[in-house]
């Protein structure tokens, strides 16, 4: 018996999306038609939606400290509740889903869902079991946890603890990873990096993200050092491109300039490090790939988080500036890759590469049980 189940996301931060899609790809691998993914936002207001999003990404990239104040705002208790009223027409779109679909589940990876979500269960009744699907670590905004949902997923026991110590019940929050692309579960055993203790190069990857800052300064100096290995995307930055291209012209060792590309998995684990601002889909993926990650730009607020749990477990490091960048690299490398060998280690008990199919499975076995009650308020 299929089980329709409704993944609901927002285009606000690649985690979000990311997560989305991967979880939903869990959910139909054994069973197509299982699960369908949906933007609310994106469908209810199409065209506002477009500049919110371009706003939010100019704040984060461009006026970083604004956007930590915004961060803060969305923390306070009565954000979420006063705001409600913004989201009518999304409510409005929302409701008209879930009657139209009819899921046995809903899992949300963007944290606005919940609180009109439990607008309808408290109003309306609903009684389909939600769950959050938590993108952040460590650094976790109360928008994920102040509205009531029947479970939170969490990518990591370090978040997990943020939020037992907020005062979520312990018995609904549970530690199964953040959803990624099968590709790395199914890979994992056959995608070999070459042994630095045997001598091999070292190969680098340096993901140029909208809006980082020194791109092409870490870039020269990347391409500087003949003996590394180097591959960099640039996104759709074609200037980039092109003058990376011809820096890289002529250079002995191997070397990739890359503009869009989906073959991020498969970088990450045929790397041994990247280099890349600490994105909620970046930082999550590189620790699936068990590929350290040097970190050279932190937005405020969510990514705070994500770098906080690779110096934690001291999985990689913070290295802000270019020069950073390339000494930190060095060090890593130095005595045949002991440094990246320490890194490499900590990323094994953190690694889940399978956790897009654990929260499935854990869904699906709540979707067969009987109807839950509604939320009382």
């Amino acid at each position: 018996m299929k089980h329709r189940i409704l993944v609901l996301t927002a285009a606000y931060g690649e985690g979000h999306n990311a997560a989305a899609h991967a979880l939903a790809a869990a959910f139909n691998e054994d069973s197509p038609g299982t699960a369908s993914v949906v933007d609310i936002f994106a469908l209810s207001c199409p065209r506002l939606n477009q500049v919110v999003r371009r706003s939010y990404l100019a704040a984060i990239n461009g006026t970083p400290r604004l956007w930590k104040r915004l961060y803060a705002l969305m923390d306070q208790p009565w954000f979420m509740p006063s705001g409600l009223w913004m989201l009518r027409a999304q409510a409005r779109m929302l409701e008209r889903v879930i009657e139209r679909e009819r899921p046995v589940a809903i899992c949300s990876t963007f944290p606005a869902y919940a609180a009109l979500l439990e607008r309808m269960r408290r109003d309306d009744g609903l009684l389909v079991p939600h769950f959050n699907i938590v993108t952040d670590s460590i650094s976790i905004n109360s928008v994920w946890w102040r509205p009531g949902c029947d479970g939170w997923f969490v990518p990591n026991e370090d978040s997990a603890e943020v939020m037992r110590r907020a005062g979520v019940d312990p018995a609904k929050l549970h530690v199964l990873g953040f959803p990624v692309t099968a590709f790395f579960r199914k890979n994992e055993a056959t995608m070999v990096r070459p042994s630095l203790e045997a001598g091999a190069p070292p190969r680098i990857l340096y993901i140029v993200n909208s809006g980082t800052r020194n791109a092409e300064a870490t870039s020269r100096l990347l391409l500087a050092e003949s003996g590394w290995e180097v591959t960099i995307t640039v996104g759709r930055d074609e200037a980039l491109k092109g003058t990376l291209a011809a820096l890289a012209r002529g250079r002995a060792a191997r070397t990739e300039i890359l503009g869009w590309t989906d073959r991020i998995p498969e970088l990450l684990m045929t790397h041994h490090v990247v280099v890349s601002k600490a994105g909620g889909a970046t930082t999550q993926e590189a620790i699936a790939a068990r590929c350290p990650m040097i970190v050279n730009q932190v937005v405020p607020g969510q990514e705070e988080g994500n770098c906080e749990l690779l110096l934690r477990h001291s999985a990689g490091a913070l290295a802000t500036t270019p020069a950073a960048v390339v000494a930190t690299l060095k060090a890593a490398f130095a005595d045949r890759g002991r440094g990246w060998t320490g890194w490499r280690s900590a990323l094994e008990p953190i690694a889940r590469p399978d956790a897009a199919r654990a929260i499935a499975s854990h869904v699906l076995q709540i979707a067969q049980g009987a109807p839950l009650a509604p939320v009382e308020l």
